[in-house]
């Protein structure tokens, strides 16, 4: 049983500021890269300029490109990210980081990845931490530095970085990944041509091998990294399985991102040598006036209670799709933010019929016309989505055909996890007439298939 005694003790538990200068060094650095080869492929203009036509997040309608000048927007983070790196004006650094990049993010729900999300609540995570604690430039400017901090704010970090691959093992107890090795075994088919172990590529062996390991190593994971004992034996498995998962798939930084932030499992001994080894490459020398022995703050019991609400919403979050009916890798209805990564592999079309109810004449929309080729393929099998364009075209034939009394339905054929293709939309409903909210969609059709599993 918990008791107060045992909360006091925890809360005045210590651990050395080098594992979190550490950590704040390491993140800025991958953020800075991230960011900077986000723009040497020329992604901005392709999917935040070029496109006439934004997907939004629910609520965030008013999160809008800023054109051109969504390059600012770039600027501001990766300034901040050099800000992150050097511990100089560090709150405000990773202030203007996470909202800079979090909006980016929001600016089309197109461009959604597991990892995005990761890094936006943790960046908002680390809003709260004293990462520049030590080793940065504000404790040089204030000559004033920690020599430990509370626990707390290492061990936040690492809880949330656990329920990340946790509960993407959790997801993987399903079905489809366990006992039809899907949707890997459709990935892994075109990759025969790969060196060595290509030639297993169309093995079942191999793909229930890759199925059942992932997931027992998506469950083990954060414990086996928190245990001293076996914590190298992880931190290697860690790297064998993120470079080899780089490799089969196109998923850029996610894989070096993991393997980094991972390192806040080590020792705080472990840190400080980091932390000297970059000393001694940049020749960084620095005698501080004063040393702290604890970094304590006036605000530290409504930080921590701030942190242990989001902690608390992480736990919990994940779950809201029990709310909704029916199957979720079919409706997709509370997938998004659940840490479900790589589990559905969905391919079709959706047609749009514009019909003019004054004169009974109706015609297809050619989707590429308002589309992308990434924003149709998205579009065609996430139902929030399907509803969000036929409002927008509503509004462009409202006007173009100078008429308010129309109808859009849809006829979709969607094929999950390598199942034959199955009617996804119903053709009968009108979708001007469906609003887009949080409620069961009732005009997607049913599954009429089961996927046991959490």
């Amino acid at each position: 049983m918990v008791t107060n005694e045992h909360i006091n003790y925890y809360l005045n538990k210590k651990t050395k500021a080098a594992s979190l200068a550490a950590f704040r060094i390491l993140f800025g650095m991958l953020m800075l890269v991230s960011l900077i080869r986000f723009l040497s492929k020329g992604w901005v203009a392709k999917f935040y300029i070029a496109p006439n036509f934004h997907f939004k997040y629910y609520g965030f309608s008013w999160v809008v490109t800023w054109g051109g000048y969504t390059y600012i927007l770039f600027a501001i983070a990766i300034i901040a990210c050099l800000g992150i790196v050097l511990g100089l004006k560090y709150r405000l650094s990773i202030i203007l980081f996470f909202l800079s990049f979090t909006y980016i993010e929001l600016i089309d729900k197109t461009t959604y990845l597991n990892h995005y999300y990761f890094i936006s609540i943790l960046s908002f995570l680390l809003c709260f931490l004293p990462l520049n604690a030590t080793f940065s430039l504000d404790a040089y400017k204030k000559q004033q530095s920690y020599y430990y901090v509370p626990s707390w704010t290492v061990d936040s970090i690492k809880v949330l970085l656990g329920i990340v691959y946790f509960y993407a093992g959790l997801a993987k107890l399903n079905s489809d990944w366990l006992y039809r090795a899907m949707p890997l075994k459709i990935w892994l088919s075109s990759k025969t041509s790969f060196p060595v172990i290509g030639k297993f590529m169309n093995d079942s062996w191999f793909h229930y091998t890759m199925s059942w390991s992932g997931a027992i190593y998506d469950l083990t994971i954060p414990f086996l990294l928190y245990i001293n004992k076996t914590r190298l034996f992880a931190f290697v498995a860690v790297v064998i399985f993120h470079v080899f998962t780089r490799i089969l798939f196109n998923i850029g930084m996610f894989p070096y991102i993991m393997i980094c932030v991972t390192l806040i499992f080590f020792s705080s001994e472990f840190h400080e040598k980091f932390l000297r080894t970059i000393s001694r490459v940049f020749n960084i020398k620095s005698k501080l006036k004063k040393l702290k022995e604890v970094y304590r703050s006036k605000y530290d019991k409504s930080v921590l209670a701030l942190v242990a609400l989001f902690i608390a919403i992480q736990l919990v979050f994940p779950f809201r799709y029990l709310l909704y009916p029916g199957e979720l890798f079919w409706t997709e209805e509370g997938y998004r933010f659940s840490w479900r990564v790589m589990l559905i592999e969905k391919a079709g079309y959706t047609t749009f019929r514009i019909i003019n109810y004054d004169t009974g004449n109706s015609f297809i929309v050619n989707n590429d016309d308002f589309l992308t080729a990434f924003q149709n393929k998205q579009m065609t099998t996430q139902p929030d989505f399907i509803v969000e364009y036929a409002h927008y075209l509503g509004a462009h034939y409202k006007k173009e055909l100078k008429c308010e009394n129309i109808g859009i339905f849809a006829e979709g054929y969607i094929s999950l996890n390598g199942r034959l293709s199955k009617p996804f939309i119903d053709p009968n409903i009108d979708l001007l007439k469906v609003k887009d909210n949080f409620k069961h969609k009732r005009w997607i059709l049913p599954f009429e298939d089961e996927i046991k599993g959490l």
